[in-house]
């Protein structure tokens, strides 16, 4: 698969999705991750307690570009 087109079926049950550690998997807060196995290096997101609901799919430097500025603090909002 190329491009930004839409994963198929068989890409997205070979991910091996991860979830964060810092998740409540008791309540809502899951959100998993994981690469697509197409070799394209993009990444695949989409909420645990939905895994047949929609999927999000950022190429690579998308997803670098989310985690650099994760890690910089850029997503650090104040508190509600």
């Amino acid at each position: 698969m190329e491009g930004h087109g839409m994963p198929t079926p068989e890409d997205l049950a070979n991910v091996a999705w991860h979830i964060s550690t810092r998740s409540d998997n008791g309540g809502g807060s899951c959100v998993e991750a994981g690469p697509l196995t197409d070799g394209s290096g993009r990444v695949a997101v989409r909420h645990s307690h939905h895994p047949d609901g929609q999927v999000i799919v950022y190429t690579r430097a998308e997803w670098e570009a989310f985690i650099g500025g994760v890690k910089d603090g850029e997503f650090d909002f104040p508190a509600l």
